[in-house]
């Protein structure tokens, strides 16, 4: 076999069907959050990003830097191994305290990203549990579903965000079976939320546990901003709730919270935590900074909130096709891989606003889309200049328009 040719040719499939990804060079600059420097072809420019998941801008805040900035002075950028060896640094305590507090549970676990922990609850669970049986909502995160799949557990898929799907698939077995729900709070793509009441209710009927995945939603909902699960007051009903401290929380790593004896089973059994070494001393108190402010800084969540649902707004207003989200995700549907590419490039090209095309396989061919994230940091002149932008390239490319919603330009 040819192996480079057929590195290639794969490459150069994807290319031809406008799904292939090109990393934009972004340098974000500190207290300038959302503008960047974007260098390409020997230029730099500086560009406004409108898809960032550092959702509230927390990346760069004064108190998260001097939590890093304190860390690395007093211990060093590295935790030196594991967390078995010598890797639990006295921040990565601090900070499993506060992620347990915060989500209402007895304990909490940290991992190198989100996509690890999900990965290895859900394997770990699944493969040690004698006959276990995981239920996946049909829309959950590729980290979920790798989860199950390398636990080798028996699995269904349920339909979305559908209580009744679920209660069917369950009932096809006894109560005594050991079973996990699996779904997520905010999904990213569409930006719908889960009915979360409805689906634990279903699970406690079947006696299942429930495994919530509140990633995009971590920060930005509840009275203290730990999820959705805080907000709709069912986090005591959640048997492990999952999240990420990349997004919202500006810094880098994952996290289980549960209760004591379910983390410490993870802990002991799982080996992606065992076998990974310990997040850096900086990032975990730099988490810790930022995890306190959000706690006691409910306006902050009100702007973000507040600054999706006016894009989403003006948006709809002039007939750009917005999908019906009910969460902080402004998805806007394209339709096709490469004219989403093109319409991301034109964002950058001609307006200076990057906005990254959402393609296969993270969406459904046919479905692809602009995945714009506003953050409590646009302000009016950004979002002006973005609307004004999307109107253009729409127009430009001759994109579908929700013709009966147009109306003039605010």
């Amino acid at each position: 076999m040819d192996y480079q040719h057929y590195f290639s040719k794969r490459i150069g499939d994807l290319r031809s069907e406008g799904r292939y990804r090109i990393f934009a060079d972004l340098e974000r600059q500190c207290g300038r959050f959302p503008i960047a420097l974007n260098r390409r072809d020997g230029e730099t420019r500086e560009v406004v990003v409108w898809c960032s998941n550092d959702y509230l801008g927390m990346g760069q805040h004064p108190d998260v830097l001097a939590g890093a900035h304190h860390a690395l002075d007093t211990c060093g950028a590295g935790a030196g191994g594991t967390r078995n060896i010598s890797g639990t640094n006295h921040y990565h305590v601090l900070l499993e305290q506060e992620l347990a507090d915060w989500n209402g549970k007895e304990a909490a676990l940290l991992f190198t990203s989100g996509y690890t922990a999900n990965m290895t609850t859900l394997s770990t669970l699944g493969a040690t549990i004698p006959g276990c049986v995981i239920f996946s909502d049909e829309l959950n995160h590729n980290s979920m579903i790798e989860g199950i799949r390398h636990s080798r557990a028996a699995k269904h898929i349920f339909r979305h965000n559908d209580p009744e799907s679920l209660n069917e698939a369950l009932s096809a077995y006894p109560r005594e079976t050991p079973k996990l729900v699996v779904f997520e709070s905010v999904y990213s793509m569409d930006g719908d939320i889960a009915p979360l009441a409805e689906l634990c209710d279903v699970a406690e009927a079947h006696n299942a546990m429930t495994f919530l995945d509140e990633v995009h939603a971590v920060g930005m909902y509840g009275p203290q901003g730990s999820g959705v699960a805080e907000r709709d007051g069912v986090r005591d009903r959640i048997t492990i709730i999952q999240g990420t401290l990349a997004k919202a929380i500006g810094v880098v790593g994952g996290y289980i919270a549960a209760s004591e004896a379910c983390v410490d089973y993870v802990r002991s059994f799982g080996p992606g935590f065992i076998f990974s070494s310990s997040l850096p001393p900086a990032v975990a108190s730099a988490a810790l900074s930022s995890i306190r402010f959000l706690r006691t800084h409910p306006e902050l969540r009100d702007r973000h909130q507040e600054r999706a649902a006016t894009l989403k707004r003006r948006l709809t207003g002039l007939g750009i096709p917005v999908l019906p989200s009910v969460s902080h995700i402004v998805p806007v549907m394209v339709g096709n891989a490469a004219l989403c590419k093109q319409a991301s490039d034109l964002l950058l090209d001609k307006h200076g606003i990057y906005v990254q095309p959402i393609n296969y396989p993270t969406v459904p061919v046919g479905t692809e889309r602009l995945r714009i994230t506003p953050t409590p940091l646009h302000d009016d002149r950004m979002m002006d200049a973005l609307v004004d932008a999307m109107v253009q390239v729409w127009e430009e490319l001759d994109l579908h328009r929700e013709t009966a919603k147009v109306r003039a330009a605010e």
